[in-house]
């Protein structure tokens, strides 16, 4: 597989091949939402094995708390250090790392009772079909019905400032996560967003809040910066008409790479992730790369998604894309770069009842004690 392995750069860096490493929620930070040793490890397990450019677990941006057990956070000097310690090792094995910037407590998918307070979203609408499929609070609970932000450029500014720890922490780049129903995802959609203002009603208004948080992300990492959305949506209650989904992200996606971005990953539709919500599927599916990828001519493009590794050979070899991300694969693989460099097989299973962690349990199960192969 040729094609993956060639470098390539990425904004003002090089990677030394296209197989990337998806974010992907953990939950193994300390009670500070601290970076720790063990995850440490587990960074540096995948930088040696092979990985060109990881990107990591959704970090936390906001002091005030999140739903999510134990996700690590970016606004302390204790998660700073505890970031730097990672990103040190990294690139001591030869590879790069952005951090993906993420906030859940502003936005309807956070819960009062996870202590973050009120709940906030773009507009009144709360998301549908419980929480209880992911590591969230314990127990079934509802989505509340959030109250609508008073001025989101507020929260722009809090990412900036995000941005501004990621690189005192040593990251190469940073990584917007305007997918999977959070809550740049959510101004994008109009299921959830409706307001009136600047920041509601056409394509172009509801785009507004993710350009200027990309704005303010360049003006602290210049070309560093990157972006992922999910057009298709379904995860967390997001969707929208085939039309208008295409209008708002082909608006979305021309207007970011004006901004000249490192890349822009694209979500693929994965019919098994898609639930069922008041008993019809929630997204809406359509091949994101062949919709989207023309437009992207600034940026490099990624794909992610479901993608197997002969496939994404034929993607990046075709020039449909010029990287791939691997999320699942990379967590029961930490060495699946050179498996796939190696022609080895690809056949451990994924520890699914601690993808999660577990508080009460052995945080390395599941997280760091997948097997290798000997080259």
């Amino acid at each position: 597989m040729d094609a993956l392995h060639e470098v390539l750069t990425v904004g003002d860096i090089t990677i030394k091949n296209r197989i990337g490493m998806s974010a992907m929620t953990r939950n193994r930070a300390d009670a500070n939402r601290a970076p720790n040793h063990l995850m440490k490890r587990y960074y540096l397990q995948r930088a040696l094995g092979g990985a060109g450019l990881i990107v990591t677990e959704a970090t936390l941006i906001s002091p005030h708390g999140s739903p999510y057990d134990r996700c690590p956070g970016i606004w302390t000097t204790e998660q700073v250090a505890g970031w730097r310690r990672i990103t040190n090792v990294v690139h001591l094995a030869g590879s790069k790392i952005y951090c993906q910037l993420n906030i859940t407590v502003v936005g309807r998918l956070s819960h009062c009772d996870s202590g973050a307070g009120p709940v906030y979203g773009p507009s009144p609408i709360p998301a549908r079909g419980g929480r209880g499929c992911f590591h969230f609070l314990p127990g079934r609970l509802e989505f509340e019905t959030p109250t609508e932000i008073p001025d989101p450029s507020v929260i722009v500014g809090n990412f900036k400032g995000a941005a501004i720890n990621a690189k005192l922490a040593g990251f190469d780049g940073v990584e917007l996560h305007a997918a999977s129903g959070f809550l740049v995802h959510q101004f994008l959609d109009s299921s959830s967003n409706v307001r009136t203002d600047k920041w509601g009603g056409s394509p172009e208004n509801r785009a507004r809040f993710g350009l200027e948080v990309l704005k303010a992300l360049v003006e602290v990492f210049g070309s560093n910066v990157s972006l992922k959305v999910s057009p298709a949506g379904g995860f967390n209650d997001m969707g929208m008409h085939l039309q208008e989904t295409i209008e708002t992200y082909s608006y979305f996606l021309s207007e970011a790479d004006k901004i000249k971005l490192s890349y822009i990953t694209l979500y693929r539709y994965i019919p098994h992730l898609d639930p069922l919500v008041e008993g019809k599927r929630r997204g809406t599916p359509h091949d994101v790369v062949a919709t989207y990828g023309k437009l992207i001519r600034h940026a490099k493009r990624f794909v992610v998604g479901g993608v197997t590794p002969a496939e994404a050979e034929e993607l990046v070899r075709t020039a449909e894309v010029d990287g791939v991300f691997f999320g699942m694969l990379w967590l029961a693989h930490p060495d699946l770069a050179k498996r796939i460099r190696h022609g080895k097989r690809i056949d451990n299973v994924v520890a699914m009842p601690h993808l999660y962690g577990d508080v009460d349990g052995d945080p390395r199960v599941g997280y760091t004690d997948y097997s290798a192969v000997t080259y």
